[in-house]
């Protein structure tokens, strides 16, 4: 028996040229790039407010929740990583309320890998 060949990607897109809305929008439909638009969201949050809304929300969504870039590193995870490097009040108050809807086993993985006891101790880079 032969495995077909997966069907074809399509386009990657100009997640750089895209406005907030239009990243928040391809994360929302579950698109295949969804990851790409949560880290060029997590770019812009130091200087966006609206980047910072954005992964806030957009953390809460259930299917950020469930979706594991590897092992237990979810992608609700990475828009909370990426609040916490923008390193603005901002920010870090949004990361905090994201991360404190986090389901209790989830926060204590979650703690786990950015190696603190605490959520205000965290100071990842990007």
């Amino acid at each position: 028996m032969t495995i077909p060949p997966p069907p074809a990607l399509p386009p990657e897109p100009p997640v750089r040229d895209m406005t907030v809305g239009e990243l928040r929008a391809l994360v929302e439909r579950g698109d295949v790039y969804r990851a790409k638009s949560v880290f060029e969201l997590a770019s812009r949050a130091r200087e966006d407010d609206r980047a910072v809304d954005a992964l806030g929300e957009l953390s809460r969504l259930p299917v950020l929740r469930g979706d594991r870039l590897h092992g237990y590193v979810s992608l609700a995870w990475a828009a909370i990583t990426g609040l916490l490097a923008a390193e603005t009040p901002r920010a870090r108050e949004t990361a905090y309320a994201a991360f404190a809807e986090l389901p209790p086993g989830d926060r204590d993985l979650f703690l786990t890998y950015l190696r603190v006891d605490a959520i205000e101790e965290a100071h990842p880079r990007l």
